[in-house]
């Protein structure tokens, strides 16, 4: 159980720095989950990213080079005793979450659309 809320900590508390500290580069990302070593020694960091290709590029680019930056300001907000390693992997479920989204929608007009037209079937 423990390990839940330090999950829950670090995801709140990333996106908080992604949102204040790196507003301009992190406008698109939103942390979906952490999913922390129950040694507390690692934690994967699951993102998402709203827009195109080249913003996952970005993205990818912009935790590369900021993670330790990232970790350092964590340290800083979190007071655990040991503050784990970041990695940051793209998660693709907000993608396919916003798809299915779109095709429902668009099933709902047609279904609309039809019965408008009186050919509800």
């Amino acid at each position: 159980m423990r390990v839940v809320r330090i999950n829950e900590l670090i995801k709140r508390e990333i996106s908080d720095i992604l949102h204040t500290r790196y507003r301009d580069s992190a406008v698109r990302i939103t942390i979906s989950g952490v999913d922390t070593a129950p040694n507390l020694k690692e934690a994967v960091v699951h993102y998402g990213v709203v827009g195109e290709v080249e913003d996952r590029r970005k993205a990818r680019s912009f935790f590369a080079r900021e993670k330790d930056e990232i970790r350092s300001q964590l340290s800083k907000r979190v007071i655990i005793k040991y503050l784990p390693h970041l990695e940051f992997r793209f998660d693709d479920s907000l993608e396919r979450g916003a798809r299915l989204n779109d095709i429902l929608d668009s099933l709902d007009e047609e279904d609309k659309r039809r019965t408008a037209e009186g050919g509800e079937q």
